[in-house]
Protein backbone atom coordinates (compact mmCIF):
# COMPACT_ATOMS: atom_id res chain seq x y z
CA UNK A 1 0.00 0.00 0.00
CA UNK A 2 2.74 2.63 0.93
CA UNK A 3 4.60 1.98 -2.02
CA UNK A 4 1.45 2.24 -4.33
CA UNK A 5 0.77 5.34 -2.36
CA UNK A 6 4.88 7.04 -2.79
CA UNK A 7 4.48 5.63 -6.68
CA UNK A 8 1.34 7.90 -6.71
CA UNK A 9 3.06 10.77 -4.72
CA UNK A 10 6.02 11.01 -6.92
CA UNK A 11 4.02 10.55 -10.35
CA UNK A 12 1.91 14.33 -9.32
CA UNK A 13 5.12 15.78 -8.25
CA UNK A 14 5.90 15.14 -11.86
CA UNK A 15 3.51 16.32 -12.90
CA UNK A 16 3.42 19.84 -10.71
CA UNK A 17 6.83 20.09 -12.35
CA UNK A 18 5.94 19.67 -16.02
CA UNK A 19 2.91 22.02 -14.86
CA UNK A 20 5.79 24.88 -13.93
CA UNK A 21 7.26 23.65 -17.18
CA UNK A 22 4.65 24.69 -19.24
CA UNK A 23 3.30 28.11 -17.49
CA UNK A 24 6.85 29.04 -17.64
CA UNK A 25 7.26 28.12 -21.45
CA UNK A 26 4.31 30.32 -22.59
CA UNK A 27 5.33 32.99 -20.41
CA UNK A 28 8.41 32.78 -22.63
CA UNK A 29 6.67 33.05 -25.97
CA UNK A 30 4.38 35.33 -24.11
CA UNK A 31 6.93 37.70 -22.76
CA UNK A 32 9.89 37.15 -24.71
CA UNK A 33 12.93 38.16 -22.01
CA UNK A 34 14.59 35.33 -21.42
CA UNK A 35 14.15 34.06 -18.27
CA UNK A 36 11.57 31.94 -17.91
CA UNK A 37 13.12 29.36 -20.73
CA UNK A 38 15.56 28.96 -18.06
CA UNK A 39 12.83 27.84 -15.17
CA UNK A 40 11.25 25.95 -17.52
CA UNK A 41 14.84 23.85 -17.85
CA UNK A 42 15.14 22.93 -14.17
CA UNK A 43 11.64 22.12 -14.10
CA UNK A 44 11.97 19.32 -16.12
CA UNK A 45 14.96 18.12 -14.62
CA UNK A 46 13.12 18.28 -11.43
CA UNK A 47 10.30 16.43 -13.39
CA UNK A 48 12.40 13.67 -14.05
CA UNK A 49 14.28 13.15 -10.54
CA UNK A 50 10.52 12.85 -9.32
CA UNK A 51 9.78 10.38 -11.60
CA UNK A 52 12.41 8.26 -10.62
CA UNK A 53 11.10 9.11 -6.72
CA UNK A 54 13.89 11.31 -5.26
CA UNK A 55 12.93 13.40 -2.30
CA UNK A 56 11.65 16.81 -2.95
CA UNK A 57 14.37 18.15 -1.08
CA UNK A 58 16.44 16.60 -4.26
CA UNK A 59 14.37 17.56 -6.86
CA UNK A 60 14.43 21.49 -5.58
CA UNK A 61 18.06 21.01 -5.53
CA UNK A 62 17.85 19.59 -9.70
CA UNK A 63 16.01 22.75 -10.40
CA UNK A 64 17.72 25.17 -8.93
CA UNK A 65 21.61 23.91 -10.01
CA UNK A 66 20.22 23.60 -13.23
CA UNK A 67 18.29 26.64 -13.51
CA UNK A 68 21.15 28.92 -12.31
CA UNK A 69 23.57 26.71 -14.60
CA UNK A 70 21.31 27.48 -17.55
CA UNK A 71 21.57 30.47 -17.03
CA UNK A 72 24.65 31.54 -16.28
CA UNK A 73 26.08 29.51 -19.00
CA UNK A 74 23.49 29.98 -22.19
CA UNK A 75 21.61 33.39 -21.14
CA UNK A 76 24.56 35.49 -23.03
CA UNK A 77 25.09 33.59 -25.70
CA UNK A 78 21.77 33.71 -26.71
CA UNK A 79 20.63 37.18 -26.16
CA UNK A 80 24.24 37.47 -28.00
CA UNK A 81 23.56 35.47 -31.57
CA UNK A 82 19.83 37.19 -31.25
CA UNK A 83 20.59 40.44 -30.90
CA UNK A 84 21.40 41.06 -34.32
CA UNK A 85 23.17 44.76 -35.08
CA UNK A 86 20.32 46.33 -34.30
CA UNK A 87 18.71 49.33 -36.27
CA UNK A 88 21.00 50.53 -39.00
CA UNK A 89 22.68 54.20 -38.90
CA UNK A 90 21.25 56.31 -41.86
CA UNK A 91 23.91 58.77 -41.38
CA UNK A 92 26.84 55.68 -41.68
CA UNK A 93 27.11 55.84 -45.17
CA UNK A 94 27.36 59.31 -46.17
CA UNK A 95 31.02 59.56 -43.89
CA UNK A 96 33.40 60.35 -46.55
CA UNK A 97 31.02 62.05 -49.24
CA UNK A 98 31.03 65.02 -49.90
CA UNK A 99 27.89 67.55 -50.13
CA UNK A 100 26.94 71.23 -50.16
CA UNK A 101 26.53 74.16 -47.46
CA UNK A 102 22.57 74.82 -47.73
CA UNK A 103 22.57 77.08 -45.03
CA UNK A 104 25.60 78.75 -43.08
CA UNK A 105 27.20 76.31 -40.61
CA UNK A 106 27.94 78.62 -37.36
CA UNK A 107 30.02 76.77 -34.57
CA UNK A 108 29.00 79.20 -31.87
CA UNK A 109 25.00 78.66 -32.51
CA UNK A 110 25.33 74.76 -33.53
CA UNK A 111 23.29 75.65 -36.90
CA UNK A 112 23.85 75.21 -40.41
CA UNK A 113 22.59 72.54 -43.24
CA UNK A 114 23.68 70.73 -45.81
CA UNK A 115 22.81 68.64 -48.74
CA UNK A 116 24.75 65.11 -48.99
CA UNK A 117 23.24 62.55 -51.51
CA UNK A 118 20.74 64.89 -52.71
CA UNK A 119 19.17 64.55 -48.57
CA UNK A 120 19.28 67.90 -46.62
CA UNK A 121 21.21 67.12 -43.18
CA UNK A 122 21.91 69.26 -39.92
CA UNK A 123 25.46 69.69 -39.85
CA UNK A 124 27.85 71.43 -37.84
CA UNK A 125 31.63 72.11 -38.08
CA UNK A 126 34.66 73.36 -35.45
CA UNK A 127 34.77 76.60 -38.21
CA UNK A 128 32.45 78.61 -39.58
CA UNK A 129 31.51 77.65 -43.50
CA UNK A 130 29.32 79.40 -45.77
CA UNK A 131 26.11 78.69 -47.60
CA UNK A 132 27.60 77.03 -51.05
CA UNK A 133 30.93 75.68 -50.01
CA UNK A 134 31.64 71.97 -50.25
CA UNK A 135 32.27 69.82 -47.59
CA UNK A 136 33.13 66.75 -46.79
CA UNK A 137 31.38 64.45 -44.43
CA UNK A 138 33.94 63.32 -41.56
CA UNK A 139 31.61 61.61 -38.94
CA UNK A 140 27.91 61.88 -37.14
CA UNK A 141 26.42 62.59 -34.09
CA UNK A 142 22.59 60.84 -34.08
CA UNK A 143 21.24 62.46 -37.30
CA UNK A 144 23.63 65.48 -37.59
CA UNK A 145 26.37 65.42 -39.61
CA UNK A 146 29.76 66.56 -38.93
CA UNK A 147 31.92 68.23 -41.76
CA UNK A 148 34.91 70.13 -42.77
CA UNK A 149 35.72 72.03 -45.95
CA UNK A 150 35.94 69.92 -49.22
Amino acid sequence: MWMLLRAWASQITALVWLAVAFVSAVIEVSIPHFGFAFVGAGAIVAAAAAFFGFSVQVQFIAFVVVMSASLLLLRSRLLAGLAGRGVPSRTEPLIGRHGVVTYDIDPTLGTGRVNVGGEDWAARSPAAIPTGTKVRVVGANGIVLEVTRA
